[in-house]
């Protein structure tokens, strides 16, 4: 039977989401964490390797001669390094599409928050202030109507599609742009209207980040974008932590450039300390757990067993170049 190694499987199975299905593939062995200096050492003698952000490296694949596939828990693959394992003829899969509508529901819920202020009134209504208020209601904020504001949605691929049309639900009207650097991506018949990321960063109320990291888009909302932006406006993103200017995004917001952000990413995972945005004004954070509803992680993991069942029949599935 093939060895195969899960080098850290805790996310994606903290107790509740059993590893049986790959077990029944192979002689399994799962570590929760692995530290980079315990790569390798793990992977040696693995023919497959299992991974979610523990990076694979040409040195790790190099010190590895039994290793014949990788399986990346995750649709993004960017922690093996697909030049190394592409030379050695090693296949590497991912997972497409499994958290479509966990993390476009998780983007919808931080716009509700952004505009209701669920929590911050739930917190004060706990510490006492409705019940030593004079009015039979108040409020810290007053609440956004979202119906008829225009939610606007950078990277219309799946995710995108799906946060657009769960706002359109509300009855916001959507603007779609593609990714900087990228090609057009909105059908022609869908309900929506396209435009150029400059044009919907000056024209929505809220702009729901939905696309990849790439060379061309690293850091593309930056100052100058976010002084574009409506002083009443939103900013969401469940996509990638760098593609926003952390910085630039406290400081518009300790500004007032901007009325509020949500972030379920940051630039540095788990969040550096020192990040501005912990600090900022009308911010709201969450650890990148967008992703992580039982329905996705079961659909993640019943995909990566159809990954390696499919290698080790010899028609590898899911590959990416």
């Amino acid at each position: 039977m093939a060895r195969i190694v899960v080098l850290d499987g805790f996310t994606m199975n903290p107790g509740d989401n059993p590893w049986d299905g790959l077990a029944r593939l192979g002689e399994l062995d799962v570590f929760e964490r692995s530290s980079p200096e315990e790569i390798a050492l793990r992977a040696r003698g693995a023919e497959i390797l299992v991974t979610n952000k523990a990076r694979v490296s040409a040195e790790t694949i190099a010190a590895v001669p039994e290793l014949r596939f990788i399986a990346v828990t995750a649709t993004g693959y960017n922690v093996v390094d697909l030049a190394a394992a592409t030379a050695r003829g090693i296949p590497v899969s991912n997972v497409p599409a499994y958290g479509t509508d966990s993390v476009a529901q998780f983007a919808i819920a931080l716009l509700l928050e952004l505009a209701s202020r669920v929590a911050e009134h739930d917190r004060a209504v706990h510490e006492g202030a409705w019940s030593q208020a004079p009015d039979f209601c108040f409020w810290r904020t007053s609440p956004v109507e979202l119906a008829g504001l225009t939610f606007g949605v950078v990277g219309f691929g799946a995710i995108g599609r799906r946060a657009a049309s769960l706002a359109h639900a509300f009855g916001m009207p959507v603007l779609a742009a593609g990714r900087p650097g990228g090609a057009r991506e909105i059908p022609d018949y869908t309900p929506f209207s396209w435009c150029d990321v400059d044009e919907l960063f000056a024209r929505a109320d809220v702009v729901s980040l939905h696309c990849p990291l790439t060379a061309e888009n690293e850091g593309f909302v930056d100052r100058e974008r976010l002084a574009s932006m409506k002083q009443s406006a939103f900013l969401i993103n469940t996509a990638r932590g760098p593609l926003v200017n952390e910085g630039a995004l406290a400081e518009a917001l300790e500004r007032g450039v901007i009325a509020g952000a949500a972030s379920d990413v940051a630039s540095a995972e788990p969040i550096s300390a020192d990040n501005p945005l912990l600090t900022a004004p009308r911010c709201i954070v969450t650890p990148h757990m967008a992703w992580a509803t039982l329905a996705a992680r079961r659909r993640l993991m019943a995909t990566t067993v159809e990954n390696v069942r499919a290698f080790l029949d010899g028609t590898p599935i899911h590959e990416v170049r």
